[in-house]
């Protein structure tokens, strides 16, 4: 359990705030505890890597929103109940092209990065890059590891991938730079789907290897 660090809380033009956080920790907190307050005249809550933004249906909500905001206290958990069940599982082919240099870099070897990867389950902390792709944060600590020296042109579709403190899966092919470990034949962007996301902020993920 974390502990409540102050927050700067900024004006971001006349239909918005944002929330200055320390940690991807405090990020996921501070959007479960907005969403569950429900302010009068917030018509969104976007988290990111270490920020949360809250718009508002016009001016006129900005001063009762930051008086809410800053009345709340919320106290980060690090890590993620294990208790229930994952929102949802991933199953995994762990054959990427980087998983030998991830084990050598972490010191786990390939296998002990599966198990790493698949012993511990992940939350989403927020979206970005392209559409479905989601950046996962609170598996094993022990993963973080940095971006590739040079990225790719081309991640096939699917990739599963670590880069920093961050776990995800690239929902199309696509350029990149981090780290693959493995494979998911998983469709993470789906016009067709009521949520065309699978993987929306606030979930629980699960990895797990295919053999």
């Amino acid at each position: 359990m974390g502990v409540a660090t102050d927050l700067s809380v900024l004006d971001y033009g006349d239909h918005a705030l944002l929330l200055e956080c320390e940690s991807t920790a405090e990020v996921l907190a501070w959007t479960a505890a907005l969403r569950e307050a429900d302010l009068l005249g917030v018509t969104d809550i976007v988290p990111a890597s270490r920020t949360v933004l809250v718009k508002v249906d016009g001016a006129r909500y900005l001063p009762g929103a930051r008086q809410h905001i800053e009345k709340l206290t919320v106290v980060p958990d690090d890590e993620i109940a294990t208790s229930t069940s994952p929102d949802i599982v991933i199953e995994v082919t762990y054959d990427g092209e980087d998983l030998d240099e991830v084990g050598r870099i972490t010191g786990l070897g390939a296998a002990g990065v599966v198990t790493a990867h698949t012993g511990a389950p992940w939350r989403v902390a927020f979206g970005g890059f392209v559409p479905g792709f989601a950046y996962l944060a609170g598996g094993d600590a022990r993963l973080a590891v940095p971006r590739r020296a040079e990225p790719r042109t081309r991640v096939p579709a699917g990739s599963v991938a670590l880069a920093g403190e961050f776990s995800g899966v690239y929902p199309r092919e696509t350029p990149g730079g981090w780290q693959l470990i493995g494979r998911t034949d998983a469709t993470l962007w789906d016009i067709d789907r009521s949520d065309p996301a699978l993987l929306t902020p606030g979930m629980t993920v699960q990895f797990r290897e295919r053999r």
